[in-house]
């Protein structure tokens, strides 16, 4: 591996796996290799960029939990009406009670 282009890259690899961090490698921009971790309750996505910067986004749940109906939200909110068909009418979604 070429760690000139990403310096910081292969320690950050190492820790996450010395710490049983699970971790998934993705590649969404030209200039960044990202690395995204998921933890109970939270999600990071930390940019090695190719000049050697980092950048981190965190996201940080406020521990509600929602019901299948919150899945109404995310075809609202992002669903691309021009292209929408719902021929086989909703979703067969079944819904556990969460204590």
């Amino acid at each position: 591996m070429n760690t000139t282009i990403f310096p910081h890259l292969p320690a950050f690899l190492e820790k996450l796996d010395q710490q049983r961090i699970n971790y998934t490698l993705a590649h969404y921009r030209e200039d960044a290799l990202s690395v995204l971790v998921a933890l109970p309750g939270e999600r990071w996505e930390i940019d090695f960029m190719n000049d050697g910067s980092i950048e981190i986004e965190k996201f940080i749940s406020t521990g509600e939990i929602y019901d299948a109906k919150g899945l109404d939200e995310l075809f609202d909110r992002y669903a691309d009406s021009a292209n929408q068909t719902d021929e086989a009418g909703d979703l067969p979604i079944t819904v556990s009670k969460v204590a």
